[in-house]
């Protein structure tokens, strides 16, 4: 299993400290794997994790709109089908992923939208909660901020996300509040099949963070994976899929990925991006 915790520009002294959180995520997810869960589970599971952390960019701690409310993007992708489930513009619920797992397994509409997923949300039993109960002080800290000029619309805890391998079947999950103080009804990348959030058996499994605009601009999910099919080396698609966000669009970014043997890669071109890499046999590492 893959972690990670958002590309962006943390500041030095606090990198350990999101690392950390990656792999406690991503400890979570394998020991889901070790028990005889699925891949899908456990990126649920590694996600959920990095949710209810408020160091990170998703559920509690998540960026906020620009009238100050949270709206969330989720999804999670599986390899075997390939099968898929987002949410976008979520107003408040505890575990945005596990609303697009719901998606996911109802097997009807793929992606729904605000008050449509929350619609979802609640007939599938999920307890929706105000936005004051996702917000944390830093991340108000910084809303106001931007919104007096002093910051910028970053968020150095950025999108979580997980990639999974079970031995036969591949998973991604992604998750975020998006960009600070942005138009109430932003959608990114990370719900969008194919952009933040794709998983194919035949070929590999990604989750992206970053600029979204950008990264939607240039459907990279979707360019992974035909990479990864063709048996490209994991770790040099990771870093040209981050050469081409640059290149084609001045984009910046990251993302962790699987391919279809197991084999991990990652990459970015910010400052920082915390990650995490745990395996069933108890090999570890992370960094950001």
């Amino acid at each position: 299993m893959i972690v990670h915790g958002g590309a962006g520009a943390l500041p030095p002294a606090r990198r350990a400290d999101h690392a950390e959180g990656c792999l406690r995520a991503a400890r979570a997810g394998v020991a889901v794997l070790g028990a005889g869960g699925s891949a899908l589970d456990a990126t649920q599971r590694a996600v959920e994790v990095l949710e209810d952390d408020p160091r990170f960019n998703a559920g509690r701690g998540a960026c906020l709109t620009r009238d100050g409310e949270v709206e969330l993007d989720a999804a999670i992708a599986d390899g075997a089908g390939p099968r898929y489930g987002g949410v976008c513009a979520l107003p408040p619920f505890a575990h945005p992923i596990a609303v697009a797992r719901a998606v996911l397994e109802a097997n009807g509409h793929v992606l729904y939208a605000a008050h449509g997923a929350r619609e979802f949300a609640l007939r599938h039993g999920f307890e929706a909660l105000s936005s004051s109960a996702l917000i944390t002080e830093a991340a108000l800290a910084r809303w106001r901020a931007v919104q007096a000029g002093e910051a910028e619309a970053g968020w150095p805890g950025g999108t979580v996300g997980a990639v999974a391998f079970d031995g036969r079947h591949l998973a991604a999950a992604t998750s975020t509040g998006g960009m600070m103080n942005k138009h109430p009804g932003r959608v990114g990348d990370s719900p969008i099949p194919g952009a933040g959030t794709v998983a194919d058996d035949a070929a590999g499994a990604a989750s992206l963070t970053g600029h979204g605009e950008r990264i939607l601009q240039l459907s990279l999910g979707a360019w992974i994976v035909a990479a990864l099919e063709r048996g490209d080396d994991p770790m040099a698609v990771a870093e040209a899929a981050i050469a081409r966000l640059a290149a084609r669009v001045d984009g910046t970014g990251g993302v962790v990925l699987l391919d279809r043997r197991g084999r991990p890669g990652w990459a970015h071109n910010t400052p920082s991006m915390s990650r995490a890499w745990v395996s069933l046999d108890g090999q570890e590492a992370s960094g950001a």
